[in-house]
């Protein structure tokens, strides 16, 4: 109970929850599309997802802030290429907070003046942006550690022992290419942070995508992938273990 009040008591928690139900209930609104008979359910589901999304922007209020601060943290990191990512991430993603607090604000009627499409397209943008460095960033890393198990005595052997136990397999597919997958699959079952952030940063870049119209999806597969990727941001946020740094 003592995790629990303490994950609800963080404002990042709190989103972390409402974003989980407001794919849930979009992906449940997929699923429920057809079915005459559940358009109660639908009607209220609908309401809900509206409900969590407002309430997220409410609780989104001064990331920006933290993400200004973010990116000059990391412009002191001595990898240039990991501090060039991080740090164009952060400044979008301060931007996409910009921009989404301007929406929220003429939502509310405390501004009238703007045009909250351009605004949101322009969120949806700096989001996009955001991911792509993010996930550069997680590439880069895994990357560096391929290369570093790939010089480990001790897995050159069981890469060898894999490819003898396999012969049907290296025959149908190029050794290097079984080699480089095995070392791939390797490398991310050994550093479950960098594969969750890979995960949850490729799960996220379909809702700009598809947003932005760059790559149309049904609204089940948007739903579905910000489930996932809520709920590896709960778990990553309710262990801090799991979550990668820098």
């Amino acid at each position: 109970m003592d995790a629990v009040v303490k994950f609800t008591s963080q404002s990042q928690g709190r989103d972390r929850v409402f974003r989980s139900t407001q794919y849930a209930c979009a992906l449940s609104i997929y699923l429920l599309r057809n079915k005459p008979d559940r358009k109660d359910l639908v009607a209220r589901l609908k309401s809900l997802e509206n409900n969590m999304s407002a309430g997220r922007k409410l609780l989104r209020l001064g990331n920006a802030a933290n993400s200004i601060v973010a990116a000059k943290q990391t412009m002191q990191l001595s990898d240039r290429l990991l501090s060039l990512c991080l740090t164009v991430a952060n400044i979008n993603r301060a931007l996409y907070f910009i921009c989404d607090n301007a929406v929220w604000a003429r939502n509310v009627g405390l501004i009238r003046s703007i045009d909250k499409e351009r605004w949101s397209i322009n969120a949806s943008r700096y989001y996009l942006f955001s991911l792509v460095m993010n996930l550069t960033r997680d590439l880069y890393v895994i990357l560096q550690l391929m290369q570093k198990k790939g010089r480990d005595n001790r897995f050159k052997s069981r890469m060898n022992q894999h490819l003898s136990d396999c012969p049907e397999v290296a025959e149908a597919v190029i050794p290097e290419l079984d080699a480089l997958i095995f070392l791939l699959l390797e490398t991310l079952r050994s550093e479950p942070t960098v594969a969750l952030d890979t995960v949850k940063n490729i799960c996220d870049l379909f809702i700009p995508l598809d947003r932005l119209g760059i790559y149309k999806s049904s609204a089940g597969v948007v739903g579905f992938c910000g489930l996932i990727s809520s709920l590896i941001g709960i778990l990553t946020l309710a262990r801090p273990t799991l979550r990668i740094k820098p």
